[in-house]
């Protein structure tokens, strides 16, 4: 257990008067319920859905099971950490296996690159498709690392205040953050193919290449550093295991329990009420729900000063997703863990997605074959699949009740062409998730898939705030608010409130 804090023994002999609750079983939700458990609260978790996990939901199937969304675990010490808090250890709980490639990306002619976490067999590649290149791709890197090296060390950290933006001012400026990860690539990398191959980084926490800020080029950094990793038993596993902790503390889960309205008096969170009428008390709320969706729905009894339904509704979201979870009745050795399946547009076509909300019939998609690691995924002799097409998010007005079908479709025809021949000759299970499953599962407003859009004008300070700016006693973890999505924010998320909250607790 954490007994950092000198007042820890005291908080633990009052378990039963210190009760937080955490909405929303997420990464930052369930790393949230484990350290505030490690501080010696009561922890109650609830989940809407009937299995923990949010975003990294399992579906089973016809014996495939599938990862709901994340799969590409970075900075595995972020839940070293966690397991450390509960005297444990990660590797006797999960086994992490290093990416070889880290992604296979497929351009749109067919020309294949391996991006790999080996440096020379990457410089290797590159001067095979411009030498020049291989130059400015070592010159990337180091940029990549000096944004990381400022960025990373502000994961962790709040900002709550203007003061906290005004002292990060001078590094934001210079090293560009004002300019996007694709300029940052451009700088360096002259071939459009490498430019794809280094900038599509974004992409993976719902930013546009194009607009997301060069600080996200960190992402670079972290790979080739620290690798890409995926689980045994999949990202499932992970949590699965996660839940194991929390029970080991003590925690309270509580599965089918959707949240109606987030309880306050005088300013002071006083706990949630559920859809069936129950009211639970709590002096801390942490939210995993998507913050957009915190403000506009879980408090829409309570009066907002800065994140009003109109400030909502003028922010800029992510991008939506389309995802068709499939299997097959033989398998195909020769695709990797990861691939990346390129169109033939790259700035157009996420224009047209980010912009204009506009669906396209020349899409690129993400492929995640993780039976290429852990057979166990599938039926023996068989394959587990998904692939992840962004898409606009529901502004678009597309009806994906009649076009869901029409989409999957012509996404199994583009798998067919490029990547698996005769795909639909093989197919053994199929299910699909859309922007409007994002929007009613998983409470994701205009059924973004990543939430508030990773730009310079929506980061840090200008997203919102781990402890809320509207009632006090409630904070906020998860992809919606500071650092952004994907694993390594959304878990850093909760340690930026496991450093706020102690001063909130013992202030009683």
């Amino acid at each position: 257990m954490n007994t950092a804090h000198p007042d820890f023994d005291v908080m633990a002999a009052s378990r039963s008067r210190h009760h937080a609750i955490v909405i929303g079983s997420g990464f930052g939700g369930m790393a949230s319920a484990i350290r505030l458990a490690a501080k010696g609260y009561r922890v109650t978790l609830l989940e809407k859905l009937d299995a923990l996990g949010g975003r990294a939901y399992t579906y089973e199937q016809d014996g495939f099971k599938f990862d709901g969304g994340p799969t590409i675990v970075t900075v595995p010490e972020l839940f070293q950490e966690l397991w450390t808090l509960c005297d444990r250890r990660l590797e006797d709980d999960i086994d992490l296996r290093l990416m070889n490639p880290f992604y296979r990306i497929r351009f749109d002619d067919g020309k294949i690159f391996d991006y790999t976490g080996d440096k020379e067999e990457n410089l290797r590649q590159i001067r095979d498709y411009n030498p020049r290149d291989a130059e400015g791709y070592e010159r990337y890197l180091k940029a990549s690392a000096d944004r990381h090296k400022v960025g990373f060390a502000l994961l962790d950290k709040p900002f709550s205040t203007f003061g906290q933006l005004l002292r990060f001012a001078p590094d934001l400026v210079r090293l560009r953050g004002d300019q996007s990860v694709y300029k940052l690539v451009s700088r360096f990398i002259k071939d459009d193919y490498l430019r794809m191959a280094v900038s599509f980084h974004p992409l993976l926490i719902g930013g546009n290449p194009f607009t997301a800020s060069s600080l996200y080029s960190l992402i670079s950094h972290l790979e080739v550093t620290g690798g890409v990793w995926s689980a045994m038993g999949g990202t499932g596993r992970i949590v699965e295991a996660m839940g194991n902790l929390m029970k080991s503390q003590g925690t309270t889960i509580r599965l089918n329990a959707e949240v109606d309205q987030i309880t306050a008096e005088s300013g002071r969170v006083t706990g949630v009420r559920l859809k069936n009428g129950e009211q639970l008390d709590a002096e801390l709320v942490i939210s995993n729900a998507d913050a957009a969706w915190t403000y506009r729905q879980l408090l829409s009894e309570t009066k907002r000063r800065k994140w009003t339904d109109k400030r909502v509704d003028k922010a800029h979201f992510s991008n939506g997703l389309f995802v068709w979870y499939f299997g097959t009745n033989k398998q195909y050795h020769d695709i990797p863990h990861h691939s990346i399946v390129l169109g033939p547009r790259y700035k157009g076509l996420l224009t047209d997605i980010f912009r204009h909300k506009r669906m396209t019939d020349d899409f690129s998609l993400y492929l995640h074959r993780p039976t290429a690691t852990d057979p166990s995924m599938a039926p023996d002799g068989c394959d587990t699949f998904y692939a992840l097409v962004p898409v606009p998010h529901l502004d678009s007005g597309t009806d994906w009740t009649t076009y869901a079908e029409i989409f999957r479709q012509a996404v199994e025809a583009r798998l067919e062409a490029t990547m698996i021949p005769e795909l639909g000759k093989h197919l053994a299970t199929s299910l699909m998730l859309t922007p409007l499953d994002f929007q009613n599962r998983l409470n994701s407003v205009k059924g973004a898939g990543f939430s508030f859009e990773p730009r310079i004008t929506q980061s840090a300070y200008f997203r919102p705030h781990n402890e809320s700016e509207e009632v006090k006693g409630l904070y906020l973890v998860g992809a919606g608010t500071h650092p952004g999505a994907g694993m390594p924010a959304v878990l850093s998320s909760a340690k930026v409130i496991d450093n706020l909250i102690p001063a909130v607790a013992y202030a009683h």
